[in-house]
C-alpha cells in the first residue's frame, strides 16, 4: 500500500507582466488560460514532472538547494496549495509542520491555539481536551500556555507546532525546515520522536539541510534540482552526489571569481602552479570528505628555465584563518636538484581527522629562504562533514569507558 502517490506533478506560478493587467482571473479560469495563455518566460516552474510513490511507514527526505521546490512539494502533500497539472493521492491523516507559526493566531494564548490546529486536523473538541496535557508536556511550555503566541521566540513556536502534529495519531507527518531554529536540547527530543513514528510505521516526508540527520533518519532521499528530481535512492548514496554537486559548484564559483581578480596569489612566476585538483583515492575530483577519508591535492608545475632551488609547501585553514596544518618539502627534508618545463605534483593524505567544517587550502613554490615562485592563498575549498559533532580542528581517536554504578547509554540508543 502507497499512502502517497504523485503522477507527474507540476506546480506553475504566473510571472505578471503589462501584456496580461487586463486579464482577469475570473475570465482565465473561465475560459481555462491562465496557463495556457502564458509564454514560456512569463511563467515560473516551480515543480515539473514530480512522480513517485512512497511505501506505508517508510521515511523519505527531500533535499535540494533554496528554490529547487522542496518546501512547495511538500505544500502541495499538505494540501494547502494545488498543483497545477498532475494527480495527487494520499491516504490517511496528514499532520503538516511547513512554516513556522502557521495555523497559530498570534493574539490569541497557545491554549486556544491547540484547539484551533487540532480542530482544523480532523480531532473533536473532546479528543482535544484528552491529548492537551500530552502536547503541552511534549512541547514544556507549561508556563507560557496561556499566553498569547506572538510573544513566543522562534523556538517556542516550533516546540508548540512539532507537539501538536505528532499529538493529533496522523498517518503521514510532514516536516519541513522548522526544526532548525530549534534549540539544542528540543531538537534530539524530537528526532527521537520521529524514531519512535517510524518504529510504529507511520510515513515521513522530511525536508532538511541538516544531511547528517537525513542520513540517519531516512529509507530512501529525493533529490531536487530546479524543480526536478535529479536523483533518488539510498539516503548515502544521494547525499554523497548532492554534496559533490554543491562542491563543484562553489569551485566553479571560485575559479570565475579567480579569474576576476589576482588577488590570493603572489610570486615572481619563474615556477607556476597551475590545474590544481583536489580528488578522491581514485583519482575523481572531490570536494566533500569523511574525516578518515583519503584525499589527493594534483597540480601542474611550469618552469620557464632550470632552477636549482626549490620548495612545495600546503597549508590548510578553518574558515577563522586559523592553521590546522601545513608543511613542506623542506621541512621534511627533501633535496631540490632540478626542475625544468612542464611537471606534476600529487600529495597524498591518507586521512584529514579534520572535524566537520570548510577549509580552505594554501599551495605554494618558493626558494629555501621563502621567496616565492607562485603562492595560491586560499584559492582552494574542501568541506569535512560527519555525523560526529566534536569541536575543535582535529578528531583525536579515543574512546570512553565507566565504572558499573554510571548509567549511561551509548550513542544510538533511544530513551524511554
Amino acid at each position: 500500500m502507497h499512502p502517497i502517490i504523485l503522477n507527474n506533478i507540476g506546480k506553475f506560478y504566473k510571472k505578471y507582466s503589462h501584456r496580461h493587467k487586463f486579464l482577469t482571473i475570473k475570465s482565465a479560469l473561465v475560459n481555462k488560460t491562465i496557463f495556457s495563455d502564458l509564454k514560456s518566460d512569463e511563467k515560473f516552474e516551480a515543480l515539473r514532472e514530480i512522480s513517485f510513490k512512497v511505501e506505508k511507514g517508510k521515511t523519505v527526505s527531500i533535499i535540494g538547494e533554496n528554490g529547487s521546490g522542496k518546501s512547495t512539494l511538500l505544500k502541495i502533500l499538505a494540501g494547502i496549495t494545488k498543483p497545477t497539472s498532475g494527480e495527487i493521492i494520499t491516504r490517511g491523516r496528514i499532520s503538516a509542520l511547513i512554516e513556522l507559526g502557521a495555523g497559530f493566531h498570534p493574539e490569541i494564548s497557545g491554549r486556544e491555539n491547540i484547539f484551533i490546529n487540532g480542530i482544523i486536523l480532523g480531532l473533536s473538541k473532546k479528543k482535544i481536551q484528552e491529548k492537551f496535557e500530552k502536547i503541552v508536556q511534549f512541547s514544556e511550555l507549561e508556563e507560557f500556555i496561556n499566553t498569547p503566541v506572538k510573544t513566543y521566540s522562534s523556538g517556542m513556536y516550533m516546540r508548540l507546532g512539532f507537539s501538536i502534529a505528532i499529538n493529533v495519531d496522523p498517518d503521514i507527518l510532514l516536516i519541513d525546515e522548522v526544526l532548525a531554529v530549534g534549540d539544542a536540547f528540543f531538537v534530539p527530543k524530537c528526532i527521537e520522536k520521529i524514531y519512535e513514528f517510524k518504529r510504529s510505521g507511520k510515513t515521513i516526508i522530511f525536508v532538511s539541510h541538516d544531511l547528517a540527520t537525513v542520513e540517519k533518519i531516512s529509507d530512501e532521499v529525493i533529490w531536487l534540482r530546479n524543480g526536478q528530481i535529479e536523483m533518488r535512492g539510498y539516503p548515502q548514496k544521494v547525499v554523497d552526489a548532492y554534496m559533490q554537486y554543491i562542491g563543484q559548484k562553489e569551485e566553479n564559483q571560485k575559479e570565475q571569481k579567480q579569474e576576476e581578480t589576482t588577488e590570493n596569489r603572489w610570486g615572481s612566476k619563474e615556477i607556476e602552479i597551475s590545474e590544481v585538483n583536489i580528488l578522491d583515492k581514485s583519482g575523481k575530483e572531490k570536494y566533500i570528505f569523511q574525516p578518515d577519508e583519503p584525499l589527493n591535492i594534483e597540480f601542474k608545475v611550469i618552469c620557464k628555465k632550470k632552477e636549482k632551488d626549490f620548495v612545495f609547501g600546503l597549508a590548510i585553514f578553518n574558515t577563522e584563518g586559523s592553521l590546522c596544518y601545513g608543511s613542506n618539502t623542506h621541512l621534511e627534508s627533501f633535496k631540490a636538484s632540478s626542475i625544468e618545463g612542464n611537471e606534476q605534483v600529487r600529495v597524498k593524505i591518507p586521512a584529514l581527522h579534520l572535524v566537520n567544517g570548510t577549509y580552505l587550502l594554501d599551495l605554494a613554490v618558493h626558494k629555501k629562504d621563502g621567496f616565492p615562485f607562485d603562492y595560491h592563498h586560499f584559492r582552494y575549498k574542501f568541506k569535512v562533514t560527519s555525523n560526529q559533532k566534536d569541536l575543535g580542528i582535529t578528531r583525536i581517536p579515543h574512546q570512553w569507558e565507566f565504572s558499573g554504578g554510571i548509567k549511561i547509554k551509548p550513542p544510538g540508543s533511544l530513551s524511554k
